[in-house]
């Protein structure tokens, strides 16, 4: 049985500021997902939110970018910047950067991760959703849990995943795409997801079984609207145990609360904070950055959970290393690392500054 996967997220309204979603646009979703179930063209659906990104994960048959499908996350988001709108929520509609659906909601601002898949005999997805970041934060979790030996014994002991991984990774500004193969291609690989404000793992596939095991949204709001609208809070599917890694070995990455851009106005680095859904409420400087873990079985398309993964003790150290490394990260204030360089904050106050005080520049005598 073929299903589809689709994820799509936008923030269409904060509450209070950044830091939450309004319960009501969350109930007003439910409405509009429980109709489309009822009329057939959903299977099964999940409302939930990352800090105040509203998440619509969805189940159907009718394969990726689906007009349809499309139609109904665009309408819904329409719909909940309209409420957010009547409750003045901040920031109502932000990432809707179009007027009119046009079809597809890939370049309109919403973030979208989907796959089409054979559901397995037993089919574990877990999905990461993230605020207050962009696209690029999935690179480092995304190689250690499908390259790196050190966090995924299976690379090693495992038939289905000793043959390794191809990661299709995507260059944001330039729009291109290459596919590097794990492990002989892995040193290749590190060159550009290192540089996760440029490159970004959009999928990871199955060498041994020619299957899709992970795929995120790699849409860069600033890009498509040519200014700062917000971060791009992305979103990644993975499909987990058998052919591809457990679903510890795909969690454990989040034990690092590795350094990610955004945080406050999208212009600094901060640490990607694991949290359960209802501590996804990034507050302090908008932040610090946060993730959260649905884990699901599918069973004909249905969405039997979800599992709050990050609702786990064993994660409270990365939890509280976050904390400090935010402390240490705020305390530089204005100056780089905390804030991004200046080739990042092009988006930013940054090219009006430069361009009014370029006059005032003297060449230096030699």
């Amino acid at each position: 049985m073929r299903i589809t996967l689709s994820v799509i997220k936008a923030d269409i309204g904060g509450y209070v500021g950044h830091s939450e979603s309004h319960p009501d646009i969350l109930a007003l979703a439910e409405e509009h997902m429980a109709k489309a179930k009822a009329n057939g063209l959903l299977i099964d659906f999940h409302v939930t939110k990352c800090g105040d990104d509203l998440q619509l994960i969805m189940t159907h048959q009718h394969g990726e970018g689906n007009k349809e499908i499309h139609k109904l996350a665009w309408d819904t988001f329409i719909n909940g910047t309209e409420l957010a709108k009547k409750l003045k929520l901040y920031g109502a509609g932000q990432d809707l950067l179009s007027d009119a659906f046009s079809g597809n909601v890939k370049g309109m601002g919403p973030g979208v991760a989907e796959m089409e898949i054979e559901e397995r005999k037993s089919e574990p997805i877990v999905i990461f959703m993230a605020d207050k970041t962009s696209s690029g934060a999935w690179n480092m979790p995304l190689y250690k849990m499908f390259a790196d030996p050190f966090n995924t014994i299976g690379l090693v002991i495992a038939p289905g995943l000793h043959t390794g991984f191809g990661f299709e990774v995507h260059d944001v500004k330039e729009h291109r795409k290459i596919t590097l193969n794990t492990p002989e291609e892995a040193y290749d690989l590190l060159v550009f997801i290192g540089a996760p404000s440029r490159y970004a793992t959009k999928a990871v596939y199955s060498r041994e079984a020619k299957e899709i095991a992970a795929v995120s949204s790699t849409q860069r709001l600033s890009l498509i609207a040519g200014r700062y609208v917000g971060k791009d809070d992305p979103v990644c599917i993975v499909r987990c145990q058998g052919m591809f890694p457990a679903v510890g070995e795909v969690l454990d990455p989040f034990s690092l609360p590795h350094l990610v851009e955004g945080w406050m106005r999208g212009s600094h680095h901060g640490p990607f904070m694991p949290v359960a859904v209802e501590d996804s409420t990034p507050s302090r400087f908008d932040g610090p950055p946060r993730v959260i873990a649905l884990g699901f079985q599918l069973a004909d398309g249905k969405l039997v959970g979800p599992r709050d993964m990050f609702a786990d003790k064993s994660f409270d150290n990365a939890r509280q290393q976050a904390n400090d490394i935010a402390d240490y990260m705020r305390r530089h204030g204005p100056f780089e690392p905390h804030r991004l360089p200046l080739d990042e904050m092009e988006y930013t106050t940054m090219p009006q500054i430069a361009k009014r005080l370029a006059g005032r520049f003297q060449h230096l005598a030699d």
